[in-house]
């Protein structure tokens, strides 16, 4: 199972005060499992992993296997929630060079919607010039304007390569049961879809059919991503102890860092995989506790590469920071250091050991030369990168994230300021209805 050890903060904060929380994180569970706190119409979350039926997941890998069999090529169209948790997941398991080989297994899996950068979208529509693709269209509205605009451009260029009757097939939207532009649409086209439920918000819904989709299109197995969600649903139930209890651990501490002043977390993994995790991790984080002026600052880097880059601030820089290692325990494949006969870097002390040892000591040098510079740190270990476990962080961090939230008594899912770049944007863009918006934005440039 993954493990949390938070044994290297309390050089930092005393395990007594962390220990103290534990009648407010009860107090936090009790909030969500009775739906009595902020935010509570979107605890559709929570006992998700469990209730999934082997139907749903049938009827999700049948229209997987339906793209699988028509694409080469196919693009998911979303942004934030609705396209990161299906990418964490995806690139985690995925062979990092796999789009570079020439005999494909799945289809490659592309990304739009998320960016409004037409050098992307342009060559984004070149590359799929003569290419079988297909298009998962994920947006509860229909009307968040980067994925719309990239629906649009996309599903013309399907419609036109590949027909109308193909494009029919292909094109899978994920949104509201009932309401909405991309709802409206899939309905007149007749498109196969899936429902965004209304109780679980974009940053929690990677296993809905909004990340579990793209997940089994790219070949990976969604009843074991959703088993390891479901075993750590019990592992991190409200019956389990205060001190077994991983969510409640993981929550508490980093509450009390930030009361003592550290303000900033970065969460580091040493395997390259993880990059996407950590993309979707600040996203749930900083979506629900960035609000009312506080909240921990969630950031990422990706070691040993960034130790080249941000290695020195981490080690000597302000100290308001904080670190939450992801550990992989095992790597999937085995490579060697040979010997050279010449050793003109130095390395043959390494002959004969496997990389991935290396790569360990590497890390736990680095949490011994951080911690001794003043920088606490937690780490979590999964026994591999896998479907099971991959499943089982993302529920660990998102049922952590709603205890953090409401220790911190913020509404850990509403996301009230995201509204502000958009109202500027469409009064900029002179959109119906922003007459009002646009004269006064006008007045301040």
């Amino acid at each position: 199972m993954i493990s949390l050890n938070i044994e290297k903060t309390f050089g930092f904060i005393a395990k007594e005060k962390v220990f103290a929380y534990e009648a407010e994180v009860k107090a936090a569970q009790e909030m969500l499992a009775k739906g009595t706190g902020k935010g509570n119409d979107f605890l559709g979350w929570l006992h998700l992993p469990s209730s999934i039926s082997k139907e749903h997941l049938a009827d999700l890998k049948a229209t997987a296997q339906v793209l699988r069999d028509n694409c080469e090529v196919v693009v998911v169209a979303g942004i934030g929630g609705s396209y990161l948790g299906a990418r964490a997941v995806i690139e985690a398991l995925s062979n990092s060079f796999a789009w570079l080989q020439d005999k494909q297994t799945s289809p490659i899996m592309i990304y739009a919607g998320h960016n409004i950068s037409e050098d992307y979208l342009y060559e984004l529509t070149e590359y799929l010039k003569n290419k079988k693709f297909g298009l998962i269209n994920i947006s509860k509205s229909g009307t968040t304007t980067e994925t719309a605009l990239a629906f649009r451009l996309l599903k013309k260029q399907c419609e036109d390569q590949r027909g109308k009757e193909t494009a029919q097939k292909v094109i899978v939207a994920i949104t509201d049961a009932e309401k909405g532009a991309a709802r409206i649409t899939a309905d007149k086209e007749g498109y196969k879809t899936f429902i965004i439920p209304d109780n679980v918000g974009g940053r929690f819904s990677v296993l809905t059919p909004v990340g579990l989709l793209p997940i089994a299109v790219a070949g990976f197995d969604i009843e074991q991503l959703v088993a390891g969600a479901a075993d750590m649903e019990k592992a991190c139930g409200d019956q389990v102890p205060f001190a077994e209890n991983p969510a409640a651990i993981y929550a508490a501490t980093r509450n009390e860092l930030y009361k003592s002043g550290k303000k900033i977390e970065i969460l580091v993994n040493f395997c390259p995989k993880l990059h996407y995790v950590s993309e979707w991790w600040k996203q749930l984080y900083g979506e629900s506790e960035g609000k009312d002026n506080k909240g921990i600052f969630p950031a990422a880097v990706d070691f040993s590469t960034d130790l080249h880059s941000m290695g020195q601030w981490i080690q000597e820089g302000e100290r308001s920071i904080f670190e939450t290692v992801i550990s992989v325990d095992k790597v999937n494949h085995k490579l060697e250091v040979p010997s050279d006969e010449a050793n003109l870097d130095g390395l043959n002390f390494l002959a004969g050991k496997r990389v991935d040892e290396v790569n360990k000591m590497a890390e736990l040098g680095t949490q011994l030369a951080h911690v001794d510079g003043g920088v606490p740190n937690m780490r979590i270990v999964l026994p591999e990168l896998s479907e099971y476990y991959i499943g089982g962080l993302l529920y660990f961090f998102e049922k952590a994230c709603g205890i953090s939230g409401y220790l911190l008594g913020v509404n850990p899912f509403n996301q009230p300021g995201v509204e502000a770049y958009k109202k500027n944007m469409f009064a900029l863009l002179n959109k119906p209805g922003y007459e009002e918006d646009s004269k006064a934005i006008q007045a301040k440039l």
